[in-house]
């Protein structure tokens, strides 16, 4: 569940040691090696997970030969005003729908759909989560939105769509922001901070992502 703190709201899924994770990607692993309940002078943990698990950023790097790191990410990208959209199809993000919404060059646009609820399912991957079809992935393209996050772990969908809805985007230069839990969070303007770890030369990297309504604003 998202959490809420004084002012911020938490979007980002807890990492922890099994959780769920895109089918052939590493485990989350979290071992303690030094525990200060077992007398050791203090606690220290080894983190073993693939770069793409929990809530995080996707590269272009990760889909395109030559293109940035997430160690290149402008910060600005994924710091600043989003709008949190929410996507009433059960099965896929559709032109169709995304229509209405009369979305903005330069808008950073969080879907939030029925995947959120998923998050309640900490070990079991599901393969039938609400993802971005090719056609609206090119929608958004020709809009020149900025970033674009989704709250299950990939933008395109397990059965099709899947790499390229990631081709599409990031080569249109749309930073991607992926496991997010928006179960708490209402449609409408908020402000945004994302940002991952920068790992040199990284495809991706796990990020704390949260939100603060704007005043005034729906």
């Amino acid at each position: 569940m998202s959490t809420y703190f004084d002012q911020w709201i938490d979007i980002s899924v807890t990492l922890c040691d099994g959780m769920v994770h895109w089918p052939g990607d590493p485990p989350v692993r979290i071992e303690r090696v030094q525990d200060l309940a077992k007398g050791d002078s203090h606690t220290l943990s080894q983190l073993t997970m693939g770069s793409h698990s929990g809530t995080h950023v996707d590269a272009p790097a990760h889909f395109l030969k030559g293109a940035a790191a997430v160690d290149e990410l402008d910060p600005g990208v994924l710091l600043g005003p989003a709008r949190v959209v929410e996507i009433d199809d059960m099965e896929s993000i559709k032109p169709e729908e995304l229509v209405r919404h009369r979305l903005r060059k330069g808008e950073r646009i969080l879907f939030k759909t029925h995947n959120s609820a998923l998050w309640k399912e900490r070990t079991e991957f599901n393969k039938d989560f609400v993802y971005i079809t090719v056609e609206a992935a090119s929608y958004l393209a020709e809009r020149d939105i900025s970033a674009v996050g989704v709250d299950y772990l990939s933008v395109g969908g397990y059965h099709k769509d899947g790499g390229e809805v990631h081709r599409t985007l990031l080569g249109a230069g749309i930073w991607i922001i992926e496991g997010l839990d928006l179960s708490g969070v209402s449609a409408g303007r908020y402000q945004l901070a994302c940002l991952p770890l920068k790992i040199g030369g990284g495809d991706g990297a796990p990020a704390r992502a949260v939100l603060r309504r704007l005043p005034g604003r729906k």
